[in-house]
């Protein structure tokens, strides 16, 4: 007698939840993948999974709902299994979810990295992290740096991130600013896009990893992996590096999928180490520790700082600059925009921005009563924020807010932390000072010797 076909519900995000059931579920005929339900990031739900995507067993695509509907939807369509797709969870919202899909009469499922992680034929480089904002894109920018000085050719495949047209989206490209336009990024895509083209390196992102591997592997000596949120890697790693952070020590043991992460590591960064407590360094060291006690398996670590420096911005080029070649900012007051995930969903009341504000003696207006729209539903939702304005621009509505909302604030610098530049994509009033921030590795090992280690270079 055959098995049943199990009914299903892929929760996520628009990531990793589209990524395994292209690998996993799709041509699996134990299964049907009735719906997918989208939690964090805005205007991505009311969508559909297209047919073209979905294959000849889904000939009419496939419904995306809200997540906050997952129990109305498990009774509806007599779902049997729900998976969970989603990072940077608490291990208690974990279990949450858990027991809402339980007591609502379906199965609960997660998949591991070794059942959804594809196998490239060229050497790949993985850079995660245990939760969004430790400083993953400092630590790939600087691989791809030293690569690119030993010659080898090096392509950065990115997490998903496609919050548009998936038939669209299922392949991109990036190798130049205007790629950013042609696949019309929202601001978080520009974040992680901005850096690698400056430097040169060339961009895939999208929807089919298979497709985006497949063109990769063209063009490439080697794949580096660059991990969103605290996600695990979609390829087969010959060399894992895990980004820790000392700021939010232990909760690389206590979120979901980032403890993973951990227990894959070969190799721990240790990062933020010039600002970071005491305390929270030591938490991590000692859990590094009882895991290699556990495993019986030493990793290397790499302590590092994360170096915060200005950087040229176009608007700014005839402002008086100090005996460094930077703006002086002491007692000026100046508006703190930051990385949007890491401040959101990633937890963090803080960035790059007001670390550097504060070192810099700056004055810190508090942006929050000049916010509008949906900027101030995000200060409501995300209580921990008070002296930074998180970069938020999911759609052109929001962008739009974040641009009047800039506008509002009384300051004499915009002070810009987030990953990208904000005065490409909005209009301005103010001065914008751009931050960058690199890793500075202490000591040895660093990436260099690493790499070399594992014949990288």
């Amino acid at each position: 007698m055959s098995e049943k076909v199990k009914n299903v519900i892929i929760t996520g995000a628009a990531g990793r939840d589209f990524h395994d059931f292209l690998v996993y579920f799709k041509n699996n005929p134990n299964y049907n993948v009735v719906a997918f339900t989208a939690e964090q990031i805005p205007v991505i739900d009311k969508r559909r999974f297209p047919k073209e995507l979905a294959g000849p067993r889904y000939p009419k695509g496939i419904p995306i709902f809200p997540e906050k509907d997952l129990t109305k939807l498990i009774k509806k369509f007599n779902i049997d299994l729900v998976t969970l797709n989603h990072s940077d969870l608490s291990h208690t919202r974990v279990m949450h979810e858990a027991s809402v899909v339980l007591s609502a009469g379906a199965n609960y499922m997660m998949l591991s990295y070794e059942q959804t992680s594809l196998k490239s034929i060229k050497p790949v480089i993985s850079v995660t992290a245990v939760r969004t904002g430790c400083g993953k894109s400092q630590v790939s920018r600087k691989i791809c740096r030293i690569v690119k000085a030993s010659g080898k050719r090096i392509v950065l495949i990115r997490h998903p991130m496609p919050y548009g047209d998936l038939n669209k989206q299922r392949v991109q490209r990036f190798e130049k600013y205007e790629d950013l336009d042609k696949h019309k990024c929202t601001i978080e895509e520009r974040e992680e896009y901005e850096f690698p083209i400056k430097n040169g390196i060339i961009v895939y992102a999208g929807v089919d990893y298979e497709a985006i591997l497949r063109m990769a592997e063209k063009e490439a000596d080697i794949i580096l992996w660059d991990g969103g949120n605290n996600d695990v890697p979609f390829y087969k790693s010959d060399l894992k590096f895990v980004v820790l952070d000392p700021f939010r020590a232990g909760h690389e043991i206590s979120y979901h999928p980032g403890e993973e992460n951990f227990r894959l590591a070969d190799v721990f960064i240790l990062n933020k180490m010039d600002s970071a407590p005491k305390e929270g360094i030591n938490t991590i060291l000692t859990n590094i520790k009882n895991l290699e006690n556990e495993t019986k398996k030493k990793r290397i670590l790499i302590k590092a700082n994360s170096e915060i420096k200005q950087q040229i911005n176009h608007n700014n080029t005839n402002i008086n600059k100090n005996i460094n070649g930077e703006i002086d900012i002491r007692g000026k007051r100046v508006l703190v925009v930051e990385d949007g995930p890491t401040l959101t969903h990633g937890g963090m009341s803080i960035g790059a921005g007001e670390v550097y504000a504060k070192r810099q003696g700056a004055i810190i207006v508090d942006p929050r009563k000049y916010a509008v729209g949906s900027l101030k539903e995000v200060y409501k939702k995300f209580t921990q924020l008070s002296n930074v304005l998180p970069a938020m621009g999911y759609s052109k509505k929001q962008i739009k807010e974040l641009e009047k909302t800039v506008n509002r604030v009384p300051c004499d610098y915009i002070l810009d932390g987030s990953p990208f530049d904000i005065s490409r994509l909005i209009k301005v009033k103010k001065p914008v000072i751009n931050l960058g921030y690199e890793l500075d590795e202490i000591g040895m090992p660093d990436l260099k010797s690493i790499l070399k280690k594992y014949k990288f270079i």
